[in-house]
């Protein structure tokens, strides 16, 4: 199924929205790891980059068990901006352009306004999510604020029931929701159509709409990958991102097709 868009004001020509098989995400993170293999050096710099930036944040949050499960949740909410430089090297792998950690950077830099733009949304949805966290944690655990050895040795998860657990997990999965729909294709369709940030945003949510199965797939292999590099103690992000980033790229090509 083939769903025509209208191009936005920086979009060169009509896109379409098409329809792939639920398994279709299983390709895009295969072919992610392919992207990795291809260009190892500039997509691993990357990954040390986030990785690096992600373990500063949570030891400036490691006295704050609120905060700390607050930036982990919140990190599949920044991950499409964050992995923007890895969507412009499979691009310009893909159109045959010189490959590099400096001119991923420079891709980034010719579509700084509508990047921005995009990242102020997903900056405004995960602000929402702190205070939703801190508001849950307060409100539906009915507890002041544990310390981290409270959190980490017992006595704070022993007063919560898996009804309060599951509530605080609906919430969250709901703004991830919001996420995934806004910002499947959006930087990778703004790398290249050079399309405006709303654009972009309304592509992503009419190529989420167009494939419910394939997202649904695609978020639970983001979610598993995410819980590999925070589990190898963000070892794993250095390699999961790049992985995920490039495989926002195929996912991009697969959905969305220019008119011209």
């Amino acid at each position: 199924m083939v769903t025509a868009i209208a191009p936005g004001k920086h979009a060169h020509s009509a896109l379409h929205i098409q329809t792939v098989a639920w398994s279709r995400p299983f390709a895009w993170v295969a072919l992610g790891y392919a992207d990795l293999r291809a260009h190892w050096a500039a997509s691993l710099a990357h990954g040390a980059l986030i990785a690096g930036l992600w373990l500063v944040l949570l030891a400036l949050a490691g006295s704050h068990p609120y905060v700390l499960a607050a930036l982990v949740s919140g990190f599949m909410l920044v991950a499409p901006v964050l992995a923007g430089g890895l969507c412009e090297l499979s691009r310009r792998q893909t159109s045959g352009q010189a490959l590099s950690f400096d001119g991923s950077a420079e891709g980034i830099a010719q579509h700084a306004g509508a990047m921005m733009k995009f990242g102020a949304t997903l900056a405004a949805i995960t602000v929402a999510w702190f205070l939703v966290s801190v508001t849950i944690l307060n409100t539906v655990f009915h507890r002041p604020e544990p310390s981290l050895g409270e959190l980490l040795y017992g006595g704070f998860f022993d007063l919560s029931n898996l009804g309060q657990w599951l509530d605080y997990l609906v919430i969250g999965g709901a703004l991830a929701v919001v996420v995934l729909a806004v910002s499947v294709v959006a930087v990778p369709l703004i790398l290249d159509q050079d399309a405006s940030a709303g654009e972009a945003v309304r592509t992503s949510v009419r190529a989420t709409l167009a494939n419910i199965p394939a997202m649904l797939v695609w978020s639970a292999l983001l979610v598993v990958l995410a819980a590999v590099g925070f589990a190898t103690l963000l070892l794993g992000l250095v390699f999961v991102v790049p992985v995920m980033g490039h495989a926002t790229w195929h996912a991009y090509r697969d959905m969305v097709r220019s008119a011209a």
